[in-house]
């Protein structure tokens, strides 16, 4: 398959966004970026292009089901919807690109959807993972931000917002705020598949990240038998890539270099 710069993939009756900045499969390394929980291609604003040019790489951004321009979701989400994307659409996404070699790079769901990958296929081709503010399991501060959020769309102007960049704001609201405030979700944990990642792993988080703690990190560092290595951001919150990009820019640009030489 030859990518044009942007465009929609198909996948049965879904069509998913995305973005190919850079170097296409084949002529060098790719970076495949997996958004947020209310991620799209449109959020990661220019990061990808900044991750381009400092790597030399091919960046591959997409907008999952529910997200962006992609189609919509049935809703309510399953509980597990981040583990039927590690095993259901990334694996396929991959295929339908091209992928040949190249790192995951994660954000919030993404990176738990990344770890859950690379804990559960072993893929030759993915030669490390980088996890922006990644969770392995829930905490009750985080849930206590889900809450805020739910305020917001529903009292102030955070739906206004991302009505900006998604066709459906409510699909893509609903569908995480909903998974994560179900009661049942308090039992969400995935840190038994980290013992099973074999490719070496970068973690950036902000020390002020509302939607996790250094738990999170610790968590892979206990549990983890591959490296681990750690970006710890003062001042930071749950975006570092937003936050401080000089410094997320920084500590990727240098993992990639190690982990794809």
């Amino acid at each position: 398959m030859t990518l044009a710069g942007d465009g929609f993939l198909q996948f049965g009756a879904q069509s998913l966004e995305y973005r190919f900045i850079g170097a296409k499969p084949g002529e060098a390394p790719t970076l495949v970026l997996v958004h947020e929980g209310l991620g799209c291609v449109g959020l990661w604003g220019d990061f990808p292009e900044k991750l381009q040019q400092a790597t030399g790489c091919g960046v591959f951004a997409w907008s999952r089901a529910g997200y962006g321009q992609s189609s919509p979701v049935t809703l309510p989400r399953p509980l597990t919807y981040m583990h039927e994307e590690a095993r259901d659409v990334l694996p396929v996404l991959l295929d339908a690109i091209g992928f040949q070699r190249g790192l995951l790079i994660g954000h919030s769901d993404g990176a738990s959807i990344a770890a859950l990958y690379a804990g559960t296929h072993q893929d030759h081709r993915v030669g490390g993972l980088v996890l922006m503010a990644p969770h392995f399991f829930t905490e009750d501060m985080g849930i206590a931000a889900i809450v805020e959020a739910k305020q917001a769309y529903e009292t102030a102007d955070l739906r206004t917002k991302l009505a900006r960049w998604h066709k459906d704001p409510d699909n893509a609201f609903i569908g995480w705020n909903g998974a994560w405030l179900d009661p049942g979700f308090r039992q969400w944990d995935i840190t038994e598949q980290l013992a099973y990642i074999r490719v070496p792993i970068l973690i950036v988080q902000g020390e002020d990240d509302q939607y996790g703690t250094v738990a999170q990190i610790e968590a892979t560092e206990r549990e983890c038998y591959c490296p681990v290595e750690v970006a710890l951001l003062p001042g930071v919150k749950h975006s570092p890539q937003r936050d401080a990009p000089e410094a997320t820019l920084k500590a990727i640009t240098e993992f990639t270099a190690r982990a794809i030489a």
